[in-house]
This record gives structure tokens, C-alpha cells and sequence, in this order.
């Protein structure tokens, strides 16, 4: 459900500049705070773990698997 209301609000905000505008910024602002997140999750991580990255490639055989 929350991801179908943000698409719409994507969409929604999209149509105008102002709006394009305001869908970069809090692009900024997530990327930074993911960021910044990732960094504190490195110290953390043991070997044999999962990465926490969900863009990060695991190869051919794993497409539909998260």
C-alpha cells in the first residue's frame, strides 16, 4: 500500500517543474541519509552476511530473489 501511494505522489509531483524539483531534493536528502546509514552498517557487518545494498548486483542466477 505505501508504495502504490508513493507512486502516485511521484507521478502526482512529476507533471510540474516545481514538482521535479522537489522530488530531486528529497532524492538528495535520501541518498545522503542512506549513505550515511551504509556507513555505520559496515562496521558491523560480519563475513558470510547478505549485503544490505538491495541495487547491489548478486549475479545472473539470483534476478528474482531479494
Amino acid at each position: 500500500m505505501k508504495r502504490i501511494l508513493q507512486l502516485f505522489v511521484t507521478r502526482w509531483l512529476a507533471r510540474t517543474p516545481i514538482g521535479m524539483v522537489i522530488l530531486g531534493i528529497g532524492w538528495l536528502v535520501m541518498r545522503k541519509k542512506r549513505s550515511a546509514q551504509a556507513g555505520k552498517a559496515q562496521a558491523l557487518r560480519e563475513p558470510g552476511r547478505k549485503s544490505g545494498n538491495p541495487y547491489m548486483w548478486r549475479g545472473p542466477a539470483a534476478r528474482n530473489r531479494r
